[in-house]
């Protein structure tokens, strides 16, 4: 990205947090890449993990991250624990993940909190036959970097 490009980018991220106190990043699928989604300033601005999503489009990510950080706005998360309505199309849970095993992933995220220690949550949802990564049968293209649930 050319830098005045970079810079704009940038900006926009500050704004986004400012205006709405987060900002959605989402990188496109190409060949033989997951596509993935985050969220920067959630933590910041509400006190709740920044979230992550591997694998759906961008439209359904945006959902599940604006969904979910109006949901869970200062509040306890729970985890490895389904959630039925966090969007009206399936359900999902979430996992815990180190924010430095999306070090490669969430580079807007780090630029805000700079040295700042910060939380990170995945997303995880079901294959197209209602099948979630800890179940026999799952087939989907998600990259998982937290616990699955039934792995303890």
């Amino acid at each position: 990205m050319e830098n005045k490009k970079k810079q704009e980018y940038l900006a926009m991220i500050d704004d986004n947090i400012a205006k709405y106190g987060f900002h959605v990043t989402y990188v496109m699928e190409q060949k033989d890449f997951t596509p993935f989604g985050y969220s920067t300033g959630l933590f910041k601005s509400f006190g709740i993990p920044e979230v992550f999503i591997s694998g759906l489009p961008n439209g359904l990510t945006n959902t599940l991250i604006c969904n979910y950080a109006e949901r869970f706005e200062n509040q306890k998360i729970p985890t490895l624990v389904f959630i039925e309505d966090l969007i009206d199309r399936f359900p999902v849970y979430l996992t815990k993940v180190s924010p430095l095993d999306l070090r490669e992933e969430i580079l807007a995220s780090f630029r805000l909190y700079e040295d700042e220690e910060f939380e990170c949550l995945q997303i995880i949802f079901p294959d197209l036959n209602g099948n979630f990564p800890h179940e026999t049968g799952y087939e989907y293209d998600q990259k998982i970097f937290g616990e699955l649930m039934g792995s303890e």
